[in-house]
């Protein structure tokens, strides 16, 4: 488990990097010391490396990759494009004096997945809202900012959902509770848009979006929301996002992600199909 709090910086390109050197060191057998001595470094320098938490040098990923036995051309390719990605600033860079830190990563982790499973239960996915719902639920939250930067948030948002219409973007499954589409963000005009602009996205090949309904009653995923993040190259470990007040969990370890996917296999299965959720939309709608 990697718990990000405030001001600890790592991006999301640093943990995945960092997480698979931890990976291929285990496989080996090694130590983090040994792995220390192989870079003329300590284990608490490979202890930071694998959480993350320091920028990777090209010579010290090298003689990591070498040491673990990483031989195949293609396989030290991947991770070394890895690492220049990694040390890389995303175009959020210049949103950095508005973004915490701990959630900088999660939107590295999102430009970078192939496929994203959310389930939500307060809000609609950030990735999903208008510009309208964004801006309410924002400035709902926002106590004590200025307007100028009540837009700044909001301009990110939208940057962010830019996303899912790229060529190569993620697939993008949400499970939203009722809840969320029942509560009245920026009133109802606004709604009613927000919903409207769901049942748009669901004809988008790579958006499937279901509803947990009330009827259902209680269910698998009562401790609150979290997403699943998967990503192409089949070496990268799976992640799990859970947010929380003023920090964030990033889980890769394969029991804390398939305990997850568990249950998100769950809320699936008892969720509206995607035709029951735009009767479900609809009918919403009109109750507004």
């Amino acid at each position: 488990m990697t718990q990000i709090q405030p001001g600890s910086g790592p991006t999301a390109l640093r943990i995945l990097l960092g997480s698979q050197l931890r990976r291929l060191r285990e496989n080996k057998g090694l130590t983090r010391e040994e792995a220390g001595h192989r870079i003329r470094g300590s284990e608490s320098k490979i202890s930071r490396m694998e959480l993350g938490r320091v920028s990777f040098k090209e010579r010290d990923v090298s003689d990591l990759l070498t040491l673990y036995g990483v031989e195949d051309e293609e396989a030290r390719s991947a991770v070394m494009d890895l690492l220049d990605k990694a040390n890389e600033p995303g175009w959020w860079h210049r949103f950095n004096d508005l973004l915490p830190q701990w959630f900088q990563a999660y939107v590295g982790l999102e430009e970078a997945a192939s496929r994203i499973r959310t389930y939500e239960v307060q809000f609609i996915p950030g990735l999903l809202q208008t510009k309208e719902y964004a801006r309410a639920v924002i400035t709902a939250g926002a106590a004590g900012i200025t307007a100028e930067e009540i837009a700044r948030r909001v301009d990110l948002r939208v940057q962010r959902q830019q996303v899912l219409d790229r060529a190569d973007g993620p697939f993008f499954w949400a499970v939203i509770d009722e809840a969320a589409l029942r509560r009245p963000i920026g009133g109802a005009e606004v709604m009613r848009a927000q919903l409207e602009h769901l049942i748009d996205l669901m004809r988008q090949p790579n958006i499937t979006i279901q509803v947990m309904p009330f009827s259902f009653g209680g269910h698998s995923a009562e401790g609150g929301a979290f997403s699943v993040l998967r990503f192409a190259d089949p070496d990268l470990p799976d992640v799990v996002y859970v947010e929380q007040l003023a920090s964030a969990l990033y889980l890769d370890k394969r029991e804390e992600v398939d305990r997850y996917s568990e249950v998100m296999e769950r809320l699936c299965a008892v969720s509206t199909t995607p035709d029951e959720t735009v009767e479900l939309l609809e009918k919403i709608m009109r109750e507004i």
